[in-house]
């Protein structure tokens, strides 16, 4: 059976890099666990992520997405993670060894540059996840 987390990850990603609105706005496929060396902004990575046991033998997700950009403002980083919300409103996702029983938005929220002058903006999503 594929660990709950890395099986909604994989499925999550899929579900990104297909859509073509969002391929555009990142041009391209950039959706990382870590970014590539030299990768250059607009992308997305995986955050933090925790799953705990759910009544049923499932698991309750926690999951953040992170979008990163080089532009001034967050207008670049905020459309993105628009856009990551209505692709999580309800999808035919397929995960492997696990069905998804609910993938919702919790949150969402800006934050100032880093050290690198990169703005970010994190969405955070909550998934319940049951072993097939």
């Amino acid at each position: 059976m594929s660990h709950p987390i890395l099986a909604l990850r994989t499925a999550l990603r899929a579900l990104l890099v297909a859509d073509p609105a969002l391929v555009a706005l990142l041009g391209g496929e950039r959706v990382y666990d870590e970014p590539p060396r030299g990768a250059e902004p607009p992308y997305v990575t995986f955050g933090e992520a925790s799953a705990r046991d759910w009544s049923t033998g499932g698991c309750q997700h926690a999951l953040a997405l992170v979008a990163w950009s080089r532009q001034g403002g967050d207008a670049e980083v905020l459309a993105v993670l628009d856009r990551i919300a209505a692709l999580c409103a309800d999808p035919p996702l397929a995960l492997a060894g696990n069905r998804l029983v609910l993938l919702r938005v919790a949150s969402q929220e800006t934050a100032r540059p880093d050290k690198a002058g990169l703005r970010r903006a994190v969405i955070r999503l909550a998934a319940l996840t049951e072993p097939l």
